[in-house]
């Protein structure tokens, strides 16, 4: 018998090594750039550059057993698809952002993984009140309307709490992750520093929105399939039975 290949497992060991193995090429970096360049460009990078590098991808280490975590936590099983999808973005946040320098060499990097990341929290928020909602444990039936509203504040919520650990990371650091600092040093000031903050908050809003739209529907559709075939049932159990 053909076994089957557990891409979960595959996908999230190989980020896993991938991030491990740039922790220290990051910590190599730091230790042999210097602080400052007489002439920066778009190619050029500093110690505070791979001081964020090295930030992100502990923070990698540490958030990438999350889905197992709530699984254990609150006892119950995610869909494979959502636990690959986080994978995922995790690689291509940063290992391809930060260890490969994606988010300048390939534009509007940064606003694509805002938009998977918007789209994929709408859909974990989705999925998580979903499984409550189907649980037998607990006796809770939720609106279509709620499930969704809820699914975009989660979303949004989370969101949030990424933007708030960027600020952090640049006050503490003094990194760029808002991206208030052109890459020649330039510091922006006033209405164009919150470009990118605003860019990314907007751009999760949209992501999830478009989920948890089209998540609404099909809920919807499901509800109204259910009713009309409990009406259809119930009308059928209705009519009296014929002698024979």
């Amino acid at each position: 018998m053909k076994k089957k290949i557990n891409w979960k497992r595959g996908i999230g060991i190989f980020v896993f090594i991938t991030l491990f193995l740039s922790i220290g090429y990051a910590v190599v970096k730091i230790a042999i750039t210097p602080e400052r360049v007489p002439v920066p460009d778009m190619g050029t990078h500093v110690r505070s550059d791979y001081v964020l590098m090295l930030i992100q991808c502990c923070l990698g280490l540490l958030v990438i057993g999350l889905p197992a975590l709530i699984e254990r936590k609150w006892s119950f099983e995610l869909p494979n698809y959502m636990s690959i999808l986080y994978f995922i973005f995790l690689y291509c946040a940063i290992y391809l952002g930060e260890v490969r320098n994606f988010y300048y060499l390939v534009p509007h990097w940064d606003t694509i993984l805002h938009a998977f990341s918007g789209s994929m929290l709408g859909a974990l928020g989705f999925t998580l009140v979903r499984i409550l909602n189907d649980s037998e444990k607990i006796h809770v039936t939720l609106s279509p309307l709620f499930i969704c509203l809820f699914a975009f504040c989660f979303a949004l919520a989370v969101g949030a709490l990424w933007e708030i650990y960027e600020f952090t990371g640049d006050a503490i650091f003094g990194l760029n992750m808002q991206k208030f600092r052109l890459s020649d040093g330039t510091d922006l000031i006033g209405h164009a520093a919150l470009g990118d903050t605003m860019k990314d908050i907007i751009i999760d809003a949209v992501g999830a929105f478009a989920v948890t739209l089209i998540g609404y529907f099909t809920l919807l559709g499901k509800l109204q399939y259910k009713q009309r075939k409990t009406t259809k049932a119930n009308i059928q159990s209705s009519q009296p039975e014929e002698k024979l």
